[in-house]
């Protein structure tokens, strides 16, 4: 946790003593300005005091807009940065709210002081990308878009920023303990997603789990409060637990002539939820929450106290992880192993030397560049910052429709484990977990994920949708063209995992000549339009609804993958009164299916009339369709250009009238598809397989086999939501080994696509 300053020093009159508080402050830091931050300091005091405006902490008791600069400063203070961001932090509070311009700033403190304020301000952008309230729909507001860049290159130009940044967020969430729960929730909510991840990613482990614990105490109270009630029950136990556990191990390590530090460790609350939500264990079971943490001067040390805290207890299997030889991506190192501790009970110990701890505890903050003649580079500083214009240049890649991926990157790693496997020359890659061999593609290079056409895994060959494991070499096997497979991009097929190998992906694609994304585009969606047996679109009507002009635009989007196939099937739907569908939305949560009581057609605007779907076409939302008054049963729905509707119109045009879907989204419909493949044993087990995974279901099956040619031809009848999900269906089916085609079936006449 952060630590929280005690009552700061006072003089008679109940002010701030500020020289006695900046005299606290140099037991953390070297200040070469006294004399203007406490300037500063009064500067800030004195507006606080004419301002007519209340502080955003106003209700918080104590609180002030003065005094959170003043706890900014101190928790600045404690990352050691320098005398110019402590001063940005006292006056930061002012200049938001108003009470000072940021050119008065300027002409004050200097244009130092007023660029990192400038910083700080346009990082509130963030707030405005991930707040709810807002109503701004992420990828679709350029202003928004703007202001992200701006945030970023702040960031990268000055990693100050978002340091004052996180200082000011961490203030935040300690003042809204007594807030309205709203507003709780939204600060919480923010700060879960930006600034613990960003806090994690840039190595600063304390401020981190302060972010993360206090987010987890007003988005989840009761399980917060739950494993509380818990530690709390156990507290004293542990800590005399623990006391014994640190003699024991300091009186070891001082026999083998080893001089070290050794501290009882308290694991923070959402750590160990986060633990039992991963693993479906107890709370009893996290073998981490009695913890001693061990700090040695050489990293021989770590290993040679490894091997007293193995002697002393016995080491439990699996449960050793060495972040020495394979560090963090955020660049931390430790030796984590877990033992049978005294009285059976489990233990974790955590070795590291004095400096991994600082840098595990302070992050970038440890190789601090912004000291007065220190310009010596520094590779884990670097490799933190480096990281930060990843995210940029992903985000230009991605273009407008990128912000959501830039946020989800930004906490992926909070959510999602690692893997760390090797290349054949032997070097550490740290990827996401669920990574696949595409994915390491574009880790390694652009252009190698360009070229990969195949991969090795530990000198076997293995399919580019294999999920890679922490151990793994891999090799990838460059072929004699370079281009991504536009496949890569379908995430039903899972050859791409992570944000960055689709960015790269979608780049490249990008910068495909017009005419050509054209032809592409067109032949993906004539290869998927006859698959769903989709005979007619009226490309007038579809365009517009995707933002696009004309149909080749269309095309051109589809094939440099800015616009998926499910997108142009969800408009064909959409146009035609059909509410956008969910693809993966699994169907057995969407029954009942179409029955009278509720129709999913309307006729003149009028619904919940009798209506049913002719057997002979069996149209789903999607289609054109037109309505035949039947003697007796209501409305019978046809396919346009079914074979029997066009008997019956010859006979009685009287009785058709229009009908159209209406906006039910609880239907599912009966579909025929055909699938066409090589006949081997198994096979029918493999097709009723992967429709079961899918969480589809089956009304009737018809196998026919072909001995002089070795085929066969399935036919299933399915029920399905609508196009976009029909569309994911057929693509896994066509996965399956020894298919050849699969499609929909219908009896329509042939109708050519409309232009």
């Amino acid at each position: 946790m952060v630590k929280v300053r005690e009552d700061r020093p006072r003089l008679a009159n109940g002010q701030v003593d500020l020289q006695a508080w900046v005299g606290r402050l140099r037991n953390s830091v070297e200040i070469n300005d006294e004399e203007g931050l406490i300037a500063l300091c009064q500067l800030a005091s004195s507006l606080e005091e004419k301002a007519a405006t209340s502080s955003e902490y106003a209700w918080a008791a104590g609180a002030s807009s003065f005094l959170t600069g003043l706890e900014m400063a101190e928790i600045l203070a404690d990352l050691h940065l320098d005398t110019d961001s402590l001063k940005a932090a006292v006056i930061y509070r002012a200049v938001r709210e108003g009470q000072i311009t940021l050119e008065s700033v300027r002409k004050t403190a200097g244009p130092g002081i007023a660029k990192l304020i400038e910083g700080v301000l346009r990082m509130a952008a963030i707030s405005v990308a991930t707040n709810p309230e807002k109503k701004v729909v992420l990828g679709q507001s350029s202003d928004q878009l703007d202001n992200l860049r701006k945030m970023l290159i702040a960031m990268i130009d000055d990693v100050r920023v978002a340091l004052i940044k996180l200082a000011e967020r961490t203030c935040a969430i300690r003042a809204v303990k007594d807030a309205p729960d709203a507003k709780r929730q939204r600060v919480a909510r923010e700060v879960f997603d930006i600034y613990a991840p960003l806090a994690h990613r840039l190595g600063i482990g304390h401020i981190k789990w302060e972010l993360e614990d206090l987010a987890f105490r007003y988005l989840q109270p009761d399980a917060y409060m739950r494993i509380a009630k818990l530690l709390d029950e156990k507290r004293i136990d542990r800590q005399e637990y623990i006391r014994r556990v640190v003699a024991s191990l300091r009186d070891a390590l001082a026999e083998i002539g080893i001089e070290a530090e050794v501290k009882g460790r308290a694991k923070h609350i959402y750590s160990i939820w986060r633990k039992m939500k991963r693993k479906s264990i107890d709370f009893y079971q996290v073998y981490d929450v009695r913890a001693v943490r061990v700090l040695v001067p050489e990293i021989r040390d770590c290993y040679a106290a490894l091997g007293i805290a193995h002697n002393l207890w016995q080491h439990i299997p699996r449960e050793f992880d060495d972040y020495i030889a394979t560090p963090k991506e955020n660049g931390y190192r430790s030796l984590h192993t877990a033992v049978l501790g005294p009285e059976g009970k489990v233990l974790e110990v955590q070795i590291r030397t004095f400096s991994m701890h600082e840098e595990a505890e302070l992050g970038v903050c440890a190789h601090w560049r912004y000291k007065e003649g220190n310009n010596q580079s520094d590779q884990s500083y670097e490799s933190k910052i480096a990281w930060l214009r990843q995210v940029l240049e992903w985000q230009e890649e991605l273009g407008d429709a990128g912000i959501s991926s830039v946020l989800a990157q930004f906490s992926q790693d909070m959510v999602e484990e690692r893997i760390y496997v090797f290349t054949p020359e032997g070097h550490v890659v740290d990827l996401a977990h669920g990574a696949t061999p595409v994915d390491f593609a574009y880790h390694i290079h652009t252009e190698v994920g360009h070229g990969c056409r195949g991969a090795r895994v530990n000198g076997r060959i293995v399919p580019l949708t294999y999920i890679l494991k922490t151990g793994e070499q891999v090799e990838i096997l460059r072929g004699p063209t370079s281009g991504p497979s536009r496949d890569w991009l379908n995430p039903s097929l899972g050859f791409v995992h992570t944000p960055r190998a689709r960015a790269k992906i979608l780049h490249w694609f990008k910068l495909q000549d017009r005419d050509q994304n054209i032809l592409d585009g067109k032949a993906i969606l004539e290869r998927e339009f006859h698959r769903l047996d989709i005979r007619k679109v009226e490309w007038a009507q579809i365009a517009p609804a995707l933002n696009l002009r004309t149909v080749e635009d269309v095309y051109a989007a589809v094939g440099a993958g800015d616009v998926r196939v499910a997108q142009v099937l969800n408009a064909i739907q959409d146009t035609l009164g059909e509410p956008e569908q969910e693809a993966l939305l699994p169907l057995d949560v969407r029954r009942p299916r179409v029955n009278q009581k509720a129709s999913p057609l309307a006729i003149d605007g009028i619904d919940n009339l009798l209506t049913h779907i002719a057997g002979c076409c069996k149209p789903v939302p999607g289609d054109s369709v037109v309505g035949y008054i039947s003697l007796g049963r209501g409305i019978t729905v046809h396919a346009q250009g079914c074979q029997e509707l066009g008997r019956l119109a010859e006979q009685h045009p009287e009785r058709l009238i229009d009908v159209v879907w209406s906006e039910s989204q609880d239907q599912v419909y009966p579909v025929e598809i055909v699938i066409l493949c090589n006949d081997r044993q198994g096979l029918l087990r493999d097709v009723t397989s992967v429709l079961a995974n899918a969480h589809v279901n089956v009304t009737g099956v018809n196998t026919h086999s072909e001995r002089h040619t070795n085929t066969a031809t399935i036919q299933v009848t399915l029920e399905v939501g609508g196009l976009a999900r029909l569309g994911d269906v057929l693509t896994h089916i066509q996965q399956i080994p020894s298919v050849i085609e699969v499609k929909r079936l219908h009896s329509v006449r042939p109708d050519p696509i409309a232009r």
